[in-house]
């Protein structure tokens, strides 16, 4: 961050494309306009022909910092790996917070980064991990030029690689990773190291759901050759974890070490305790979200499930009740030789949605 620029016009300035947010280092986070209004197109990859200038102009249309784009011009794929993680990240964070007041909305998400809720907190790391985990798998489904399959020295890797097995190359993702948002001085500004503990905790969830898969190759079955290759967990199961965390996030303040002198982040004034790397930390309580404001449209209109969300997604203004048509395929049947016939069926459901 250049000297004498205030955080919060750091932050507007660099969350305008892929979510990049900066305070004394660029973290990465989801903004509210990436999908449409923000991502450049899919373009091909680097070098000196015209899919080598169409990456490097992608690398440029991107809002990076200096030394990001020096990298995403000299790592083929990078741009690409960019925006897929965003949308990973969005998509499962739609995905995870489908029922919650605050459901992820791209209305008001500026406004709401600036601030220290525990929906900005769950931001960070399911940001962090999105590009984490992209990383990973672009480098194992050869994306990327600069990495491949995981590089581990183990015997039964490398033969993994001569049956057609490429594991998920979580070490370069989390070397480069940690290249790409700069090295972090420790910041004595509370809001920077819970952004900080945030981002770290949604890598961790990543590194959580690497497991080593092997299979067993031979005549008649038997186990004469077993090979083993790292894969990473589904991203969803990453997403539960995280949604887990936000559903446990610590509220956090700042003190000092009496033994280092430095500021540290703790817990509760009752147990003084220092959060777990994992967990996720807050600063100030969220706002109901009940009505509109500048960090969220609200609830009214969402439609909810009578039995398990509607009392709370409504909150206590009751909701509507609709009838919804809808066709769908049904009793189907293959026919010889090669197709299926199916009848159209019609269904009638209620729909609930929460009154505004």
């Amino acid at each position: 961050m250049r000297p004498g620029l205030p955080r919060t016009a750091c932050l507007l300035r660099c969350a305008a494309l892929l979510g990049l947010v900066l305070h004394a280092s660029a973290f990465f986070g989801l903004t509210g306009k990436e999908p449409v209004a923000l991502l450049p197109a899919p373009l091909p990859q680097s070098g000196d022909t015209p899919a080598g200038r169409a990456h490097l102009k992608q690398c440029e249309q991107l809002k990076l910092t200096r030394k990001q784009k020096r990298l995403c011009r000299r790592e083929p794929g990078l741009a690409e790996t960019l925006r897929d993680s965003v949308r990973l990240s969005l998509m499962e964070c739609h995905y995870q917070l489908r029922s919650e007041r605050w459901n992820c909305s791209l209305d008001g998400r500026r406004s709401l980064l600036k601030r220290g809720f525990k929906e900005t907190a769950f931001l960070f790391a399911m940001s962090s991990a999105a590009l984490t985990h992209s990383l990973a798998k672009a480098c194992s489904s050869g994306r990327m030029e600069r990495c491949t399959c995981d590089d581990s020295s183990d015997l039964e890797h490398r033969e993994a690689w001569q049956w057609g097995v490429c594991g998920d190359n979580l070490k370069y993702s989390t070397k480069f990773l940690k290249n790409f948002l700069g090295q972090r001085k420790i910041s004595k500004d509370l809001r920077a190291r819970a952004d900080m503990h945030n981002t770290e905790a949604g890598i961790r969830a990543v590194k959580s759901g690497l497991k080593t898969t092997c299979k067993c190759h031979g005549v008649s079955g038997s186990c004469t050759v077993r090979t083993c290759w790292k894969q990473l967990s589904p991203f969803h199961e990453t997403g539960r974890m995280l949604k887990f965390k936000y559903e446990s996030a610590v509220k956090v303040v700042s003190v000092t070490n009496s033994a280092t002198g430095e500021a540290e982040l703790v817990g509760p004034r009752r147990s003084g305790q220092l959060p777990r790397p994992t967990d996720l930390v807050y600063l100030e309580d969220s706002p109901s979200f009940c009505r509109p404001s500048r960090y969220s449209p609200g609830t009214g209109g969402r439609v909810c499930a009578k039995e398990t969300t509607c009392d709370s997604l409504c909150c206590g203004r009751g909701y509507n009740t609709a009838l919804r048509t809808t066709a769908f395929s049904c009793h189907c049947q293959v026919q010889w030789c090669c197709h299926v016939e199916c009848q159209t069926c019609i269904q009638e459901e209620e729909v609930y949605t929460c009154k505004h």
